[in-house]
């Protein structure tokens, strides 16, 4: 999977450096690289304006961004399942490892509908943003355009825009269209599947989705609360919801985050932390994990010794995986953050935010990208990848890992 994502990376950073791929202010080679990795690993920051690009350069951006959100394991084993019409054993195991809430035996019915989920929903947000910008008084063409590109970047959770001022000032009917395409992008191919069961045969969600629902949920409302309640007034509604459901993993913003409040900062820095969920083409610690941690802690001030969710037992191994994830996430963050303080000389609440940003995979910035230096740039780099990659390659590794010690020893006490 690392080395997928590395070779899609030199990928996009040697297509964004052909000669048909044009940049207003040119291209260097570690902005070429700094680009591909934001598109690859679905970011959205960057050191160059996207309007910059020709439209080779935008067309290799939006490539990168579908192929990068869906996975390149996963476009392999479509293509083979198209060509084939299945796919041998070794490449099922390799699926349900990468996707790692379904089953083996599921992987050949999810890999047949993935795409299609993901195509269907794209095209239906072009058609809703197509109609917004024609409202925004864009000629039909350009209209027709800027849904496809923004469809395409909102579902798939990276945040690139074609206006340098992302998203300000556009109508609601765009602002809705693109936060509702981020909800269903942010929660996960699971999700979706279980959700469209439910409705078709009436099956019960598991455990996992009424999770992943109500926690998306709490945050999506709990954020859109509290940016207005900090923002006294001078935040709508809508903008409010808005950078509630985009500042968990996609990067758009419909206002200047320079005039938010510290307060309003420090929200943003919550719920880019915590991110998606699990299996979806978001960044972020996963909801799950999240709800796992507050729940446990919850059950230990209740002094119980077992955590039960919904007449559901969370055994202490997934328990332990969740804050490990956390704990990891947490402190490679601060080594990025520490990193870009000696390497930088820019402010302390904007290097934080930019590497949380970075490490969510969210795009949100400050102004802080465009001014990175070199080794600020190869810092944000490795942020942005670790980010994508480090949590499901962390599960990953745990897998196999897993021992059964047939040896107890006695209980000790830490005060």
């Amino acid at each position: 999977m690392v080395l997928s994502f590395l070779f899609l990376i030199s990928f996009g950073t040697l297509a964004l450096k052909l000669p048909i791929v044009k940049h207003q202010n040119g291209l260097a080679v570690i902005d070429a690289a700094f680009t591909a990795t934001s598109a690859v690993c679905v970011t959205g920051l960057t050191t160059v304006p996207t309007s910059g690009f020709n439209l080779a350069g935008q067309l290799v951006l939006l490539l990168l961004m579908q192929l990068g959100a869906i996975g390149i394991m996963t476009i392999t084993s479509s293509v083979l399942l198209s060509l084939k019409g299945n796919v041998n054993l070794r490449h099922r195991l390799s699926f349900s490892q990468l996707q790692e809430n379904f089953n083996l035996h599921d992987a050949n019915y999810v890999l047949k509908n993935i795409l299609r989920i993901t195509f269907v929903t794209e095209f239906i947000g072009m058609i809703l943003l197509s109609l917004g910008f024609l409202w925004q008084g864009l000629p039909f063409g350009t209209a027709v355009y800027q849904g496809f590109f923004h469809s395409i970047s909102a579902f798939c959770n990276a945040g690139f825009s074609t206006y340098d001022q992302s998203l300000i000032g556009t109508n609601v009917l765009i602002k809705f269209t693109i936060a509702l395409l981020i909800i269903i992008g942010g929660l996960g191919y699971f999700v979706i599947f279980e959700m469209m069961a439910y409705y078709k045969a009436k099956r019960r969600l598991s455990l996992h989705s009424k999770i992943v629902l109500v926690v998306s949920l709490f945050l999506i409302l709990a954020g859109t609360l509290l940016l207005y309640y900090f923002q006294q007034g001078q935040m709508s509604w809508a903008d409010s919801f808005f950078q509630s459901v985009t500042a968990r993993t996609a990067g758009f913003n419909s206002v200047d985050l320079t005039q938010i409040s510290n307060a309003g900062i420090f929200l943003l820095l919550i719920l880019m932390f915590i991110g998606a969920s699990p299996g979806s083409t978001g960044g972020g610690i996963k909801t799950t994990n999240f709800f796992i941690m507050i729940y446990a802690i919850f059950s230990v001030l209740k002094g119980r010794e077992t955590v039960t969710i919904w007449h559901r037992t969370i055994n202490r191994r997934q328990i332990l995986k969740a804050f490990g994830t956390a704990i990891i996430y947490f402190l490679v963050l601060s080594i990025g953050i520490l990193l870009l303080f000696h390497h930088t000389n820019f402010g302390f609440k904007d290097t934080i935010f930019e590497a949380v940003s970075a490490m969510g995979t969210v795009g949100l910035s400050l102004g802080l990208t465009p001014l990175l230096g070199f080794k600020g740039k190869i810092i944000i780099i490795a942020l942005m990848f670790i980010g994508r990659l480090g949590p499901a390659s962390f599960a990953m590794a745990t897998i196999n890992r897993q021992k059964n010690i047939k040896i107890t020893y006695p209980d000790g006490d830490i005060y």
